[in-house]
C-alpha cells in the first residue's frame, strides 16, 4: 500500500492570520526583537500562569542560560533522563556541568524517580527531568527529593507546551521550565523557546544573558523615538533573542493551542484504539497520577519478534510506502562525545537502551486527517501482515 504524496510524520498548522500577522510584521520595518515579543511574552505568561516568561531564540538556549543561571561551577553535577534529546545533556556539559543520568521508566518513558535519590551526592546542584512525548513527569515526589537535598530544578519542558501535572499547567508552579517551539512541536515559532520561572533573581539572569549580557529591560527599543542609546554589559551574553518575526507566527499559534492539543488527542487516541492488541507494538501508557498528555509524539516501541522486522528495517518499509516516521530518541549515553568524556558505556541504562532501539514516532500532526490516519494504520497492518477488523 502506497500513497502518491509523502505523509510527514509531523507538519506545524499555519493560518492565513498567522501569515499576515508576520506580513505586517515584515512592513513594519521590525523584524527582531520587538513589541511582538514582549506581546507574546505577556501572552505566554497568562496561558501558563507563571510569574515570568521570557521568549528565547530556541528551547536549548533557554536550558543553556537557565542552567548559567545556577551559577554551576566545574565538578557540579547536574541529574537528567537517559533518554531524551542530546540538548538536555549538552547544555549541562555548556554550562560546566557533569551530566548525571538516570534510567526511566520502561513505559513512560519518563525519569524512574524511584531511581533519583541514589544518583544525588554532594557534588549534585540541580536536577533537569525531561517531560518526555508531552507527558508530565511525576513532579510531587520529584520536588520533594529536591527540597530534601537542597536542589535546584530546571525542568525541560521542551515537549510539554500545554501539558498538564494533576490539576496544574507545566509552568504554572514549581521552579523553572523551558519550552521549544520547534517546528514539530504542539506550537512553533519556526526556531524558538519560552522559559518560565518563579525565581525572580533567575528571571533576571536569563534576560541579561539572552541577549549578550545588557542589563537594561528595554534594550530592544533603543533605535526606537525616545529610546535611549545608552546600556551597561554586565555579563558576558548570548545572542539568544527572540524577533519578533517569530513572535507574530507564535500569538497566533497559542491562540490555536487548545485546539491543536485537543486534535492531537483525538488522533492519539484513534491510534491506541486501532492498536489495541497488537503484539508488534508496545503503546505508551498513561501513570497512575491525573494529567493531561499533549501529545506532541505517539511514540510506541516496535517488539521485533512479533513484528517480523526491526525498528530501522520498520522506518525504511514505512519511508518506502511514503509515510514518514521520526526516531525520538537513541539513548544519549551511547554517543561517543559522552562515552569518551563521561565514560558512560552500553548496560548503563537498560530500559533507555531498549527504548531508544525500537522506539518510533508515527505521524501526528493537528491538520492530520482521519482518512490520513487511517492510511498510516492500513500501511502499518500491511507490513506486519495483519488485517485489519
Amino acid at each position: 500500500m502506497q500513497k502518491e504524496i509523502f505523509l510527514p510524520f509531523a507538519k506545524p498548522s499555519i493560518d492565513d492570520e498567522t501569515i499576515a500577522e508576520v506580513l505586517d510584521c515584515l512592513k513594519s520595518g521590525w523584524l527582531t526583537t520587538g513589541p511582538r515579543v514582549q506581546r507574546f511574552a505577556d501572552a505566554l505568561k497568562t496561558y501558563l500562569k507563571t510569574s515570568h516568561a521570557l521568549p528565547i531564540s530556541s528551547g536549548t538556549a533557554g536550558l543553556h542560560v537557565a542552567l548559567l543561571a545556577l551559577d554551576l561551577q566545574p565538578g557540579d553535577e547536574v541529574i537528567t533522563s537517559a533518554m531524551t534529546f542530546v540538548a538536555s545533556l549538552n547544555t549541562i556539559v555548556l554550562a560546566g556541568a557533569k551530566p548525571v543520568l538516570v534510567d526511566v521508566e520502561p513505559h513512560t518513558y519518563n525519569i524512574d524517580i524511584r531511581r533519583l535519590e541514589r544518583a544525588i551526592t554532594p557534588k549534585t546542584r540541580a536536577i533537569m527531568p525531561v517531560h518526555f512525548a508531552g507527558l508530565a513527569v511525576d513532579l510531587d515526589p520529584l520536588y520533594e527529593i529536591a527540597k530534601i537535598h537542597n536542589l535546584r530544578i530546571i525542568e525541560d519542558a521542551a515537549h510539554a507546551i500545554g501539558t498538564f501535572y494533576k490539576d496544574k499547567i507545566i509552568g504554572s508552579f514549581g521552579d523553572t521550565q523551558v519550552f521549544s517551539f520547534h517546528p514539530n512541536k504542539n506550537m512553533t515559532t519556526g526556531e524558538g523557546g519560552c522559559v518560565t520561572t518563579s525565581d525572580p533573581t533567575l528571571a533576571h539572569t536569563v534576560q541579561i544573558l539572552r541577549f549578550h549580557g545588557i542589563d537594561k529591560t528595554n534594550a530592544w527599543n533603543r533605535f526606537a523615538k525616545g529610546g535611549s542609546q545608552h546600556y551597561d554589559v554586565v555579563a558576558a551574553g548570548f545572542k539568544y533573542n527572540m524577533m519578533d518575526i517569530q513572535a507574530a507566527i507564535g500569538l497566533h499559534q497559542l491562540n490555536h493551542l487548545e485546539d491543536f492539543i485537543a486534535r492531537r488527542t483525538l488522533l492519539a487516541n484513534r491510534y491506541l484504539k486501532a492498536f489495541a492488541g497488537w503484539p508488534q507494538f508496545q503503546l505508551p501508557q498513561s501513570p497512575a497520577y491525573s494529567n493531561r498528555h499533549a501529545w506532541h509524539l505517539f511514540a510506541p516501541l516496535i517488539v521485533p519478534e512479533k513484528a517480523g522486522l526491526s525498528r530501522d528495517e520498520f522506518m525504511t518499509a514505512m519511508a518506502e510506502r511514503n509515510v514518514g516516521t521520526g526516531l525520538h530518541y537513541t539513548a544519549p549515553h551511547l554517543f561517543s562525545f559522552y562515552q569518551k568524556h563521561y565514560d558512560y558505556r552500553v548496560g548503563d541504562f537498560p530500559h533507555a537502551e531498549h527504548i531508544g532501539e525500537h522506539i518510533v514516532s508515527l505521524p501526528l500532526f493537528p491538520d492530520m486527517t482521519e482518512a490520513e490516519q487511517d492510511h498510516v494504520i492500513a500501511t502499518i497492518a500491511a507490513i506486519f501482515n495483519r488485517k485489519l477488523a
